[in-house]
């Protein structure tokens, strides 16, 4: 299976934007981004104006970096997209949100995506009762996703849902008690907390 071994950090610097891939480490001081805020490579500092297909590559790069997607599986969602009723670009997001690793990471269990994906791998997860171990897999409305009962008591899930005071996002219902999540309703574009221009990808993909 393939992987993205690119350092994290690196990630947000070509972006110029925190992009909150390392959980705790992205709000700290000692970010990169924070202490030295250029691209990296030799010519980072260079200032470089963008063409419109820059901008559009830019804009779609940083959406595969924030849900840690790679292009083959990234171009699927868009086709996949473009063959439902609706505006593509949401449909784009609302694909990505509903993936069972940004879901676990929305809800507070995980510290990042790529934490929620390691965790989903290591199968501490159900979804509708069932064991799901695939990052990509992808909710509806009215699921259930919750820690399996042994895994409950790991420090990791202890010390997550303790720290987890703010607000889940509005389309889902985190159950502290009970170590659960329920997809309320499918997330609509204003729900979605992303700093991403989804019209730069829709055009970058219909050249």
């Amino acid at each position: 299976m393939a992987r993205d071994l690119e350092p994290s950090c690196k990630k947000c610097r070509r972006e110029s934007a925190k992009l909150f891939l390392k959980g705790e480490k992205c709000f700290l001081p000692k970010c990169p981004v924070t202490r030295r805020n250029i691209k990296p490579g030799a010519h980072g500092g260079t200032f470089k104006k963008s063409s419109d297909y820059g901008l559009q590559l830019r804009e779609k790069q940083k959406a595969k970096r924030i849900y840690g997607v790679l292009e083959k599986q990234f171009k699927k969602y868009f086709l996949q997209a473009s063959q439902e009723k609706g505006n593509r670009g949401e449909i784009l997001l609302q694909l990505l949100e509903r993936r069972l690793d940004n879901v676990i990471y929305r809800a507070g269990l995980a510290a990042s995506r790529k934490g929620a994906r390691i965790l989903i791998d290591h199968e501490h997860f159900l979804v509708n009762g069932k064991k799901v171990n695939i990052p990509s897999y992808l909710v509806s409305e009215k699921n259930k996703m919750e820690v399996k009962k042994k895994s409950q008591k790991l420090s990791i899930f202890l010390g997550l849902i303790k720290k987890s005071e703010k607000q889940t996002s509005s389309w889902l219902k985190l159950d502290k008690k009970n170590f659960s999540i329920s997809v309320v309703a499918l997330p609509k574009r204003e729900e979605i907390d992303t700093d991403i221009n989804e019209q730069l990808i829709i055009e970058f993909y219909s050249r």
